[in-house]
């Protein structure tokens, strides 16, 4: 009977050979592989924005201002310390978030994708791989001795990137009237190894709902803590060429406000009230025609003289805006 410590010995040995050999090979996760180095010019960054007004809104509550018994004339005090006076123009404080956000130039694929009645169609898939990663950095209201606030940026923890993707034209028609044409970006499983394939090489590249289970850890620079992912849209009008992916979730700020007369006294709170979060949008635009779709032709930023049309001056490639 062969001693324990020889067949160890051997084994090592087989394996040592198959791995010179190319018969055999570790197949590491892919979350545990190395990012792949792309060219120079090839992925394009989007810092983190942040604005210290941000941190700050100023509103009524109308669920109290709406109250004909909140409203009354004090005799030992000034109306300003009623509920009903402290209910104005209140400061609403929060920290702000934000994500670093980085893409490839948009493309196209052609692929088999499913219909809601189980038939099968070849269509061309938009497709725009992107990745996220979170700076750590927080933008945190700060109240001085003199009850002054400002701004301090501090050292963040895990957040969810929950994506939003919408392309969306900026094209007129021939009276010039808006083409008024948005595109969700869509789950379709069938595209995700084509594409995996095609741009990351085996590298782990997730659809919006997967992206949305990930917890985004904090990094320090030293650690490539970016996350993979891709949008996809099919039955995109061929006709489109100039337009804009606003990518909504890469910041918690948000703007909101009460319509006059929207809430009425008694409603439940919050009735009537409109939010607008910041969005990243990307302008791009496209010299092809509708009869050959040529992802080669994409390009981005905003055509000469075309910069109307996405309500952006001219040369202004991406901006941050509330919708």
């Amino acid at each position: 009977m062969m001693r324990p410590s020889v067949l160890k010995l051997c084994s090592l040995c087989c394996l040592a050979v198959l791995t010179i050999a190319g018969l055999w090979t570790a197949a590491p996760s892919a979350q545990a592989q190395a990012p792949r180095d792309f060219a120079p010019g090839v992925v394009t960054t989007i810092p983190p924005n942040f604005e210290p007004g941000e941190t700050v809104s100023t509103h009524d509550i109308v669920e109290i201002r709406s109250s004909a018994d909140a409203r009354w004339q004090p005799e030992l005090m000034t109306d300003s310390r009623t509920l009903y006076g402290m209910a104005e123009a209140v400061k609403f404080r929060r920290d702000v978030s934000c994500l670093e956000f980085s893409f490839k130039p948009l493309r196209m694929i052609r692929i088999d994708v499913a219909g809601p009645n189980g038939t099968v169609e070849n269509k061309i898939v938009w497709y725009m791989v992107y990745a996220v990663r979170n700076t750590g950095e927080v933008m945190q209201p700060v109240e001085g001795p003199d009850g002054v606030f400002s701004t301090d940026m501090v050292k963040g923890g895990p957040v969810r990137f929950v994506p939003s993707f919408v392309l969306e034209s900026h094209d007129l028609t021939a009276d010039g009237q808006p083409i008024e044409k948005a595109y969700l970006d869509r789950i379709l499983p069938a595209a995700m190894a084509e594409i995996r394939a095609r741009e990351t090489r085996g590298q782990s590249l997730l659809n919006s709902a997967e992206m949305a289970q990930q917890e985004l850890q904090p990094g320090d620079g030293r650690v490539d803590n970016r996350v993979w992912g891709v949008a996809t849209w099919t039955d995109v009008d061929p006709r489109i060429d100039f337009f804009s992916v606003y990518v909504g979730g890469l910041s918690n700020a948000y703007q909101w406000e009460d319509p006059a007369g929207a809430y009425k006294a008694g409603d439940p709170p919050g009735t009537g009230r409109e939010f607008a979060r910041k969005t990243l949008q990307l302008n791009f635009w496209r010299p092809g025609d509708e009869h050959l779709q040529d992802e080669r032709e994409v390009r981005f930023g905003v055509a000469r003289g075309k910069g109307g049309l996405y309500n952006v001056s001219e040369g202004v490639a991406y901006r941050w805006v509330y919708r």
